[in-house]
């Protein structure tokens, strides 16, 4: 089993969230997908996030655009680094993910396309109701599901789950509950600990 706790306001977890469906597929493995805010485990645990945005380094930041730039080529996505609003508050559409638990895929898949390949403010409420009709969801029921105490507390939940169980950002996946990996780069070696698993249970 996979857990993947993320935010679709990362550009890494937008390439990890597409990159893993395959490799869950082809190795049989069901994904759990566990929506968090990023900007609660970065003020919780790992501040220094922020102390790297306000001081980059500039050779660092010029390769990590590169960087980017590359995954995504590979992948087959566009991404926009960085999008007109950055950061962005992302809590509208993850208490959306929340809301609509194992059908969350496709709305979660718009979310990441509007924001990093369209370059669409995702707090905002119009750029949400446009992804309601994009994948067929009643964006008045989505608009009163989310303002639910039980999906905002469920958010919160998670995301101090996360951090209780040693995540520091996302994408944070963890194999078999224990095993935890961070990032998109990490794919190779979580099919690894997959093929392991399944190894020993045979």
């Amino acid at each position: 089993m996979i857990e993947f706790f993320f935010d679709c306001s990362s550009p890494w977890t937008y390439l990890a969230f597409h990159n893993i469906q395959p490799l869950a597929k082809e190795l049989g493995a069901e994904i759990v997908w566990r929506p968090i805010l990023v900007g609660g485990i970065f003020n919780t645990v790992n501040p220094s996030v922020y102390a790297q945005r306000e001081k980059p380094v500039p050779l660092k930041a010029r390769y990590m655009k590169k960087d980017l730039q590359d995954w995504a080529r590979s992948a087959g996505l566009s991404i926009k680094m960085p999008p007109t609003v950055f950061p962005v508050n992302s809590v509208k559409a993850m208490r959306g993910c929340i809301w609509l638990g194992k059908d969350m895929v496709p709305f979660a898949t718009s979310v990441f396309e509007a924001y990093w390949g369209d370059d669409k403010d995702i707090s905002q409420d119009v750029v949400l109701a446009e992804i309601c009709k994009k994948v067929g969801i009643d964006e008045q029921k989505l608009f009163a599901g989310i303002s639910e105490q039980p999906i905002k507390d469920q958010l919160k939940a998670n995301t101090e789950e996360v951090v209780v169980r040693g995540g520091f950002g996302s994408p944070t996946i963890f194999v078999n509950k224990t095993d935890m990996y961070f990032g998109n780069d990490r794919l190779p070696l979580i099919r690894e600990a997959l093929l392991r698993s399944k190894a020993s249970a045979a």
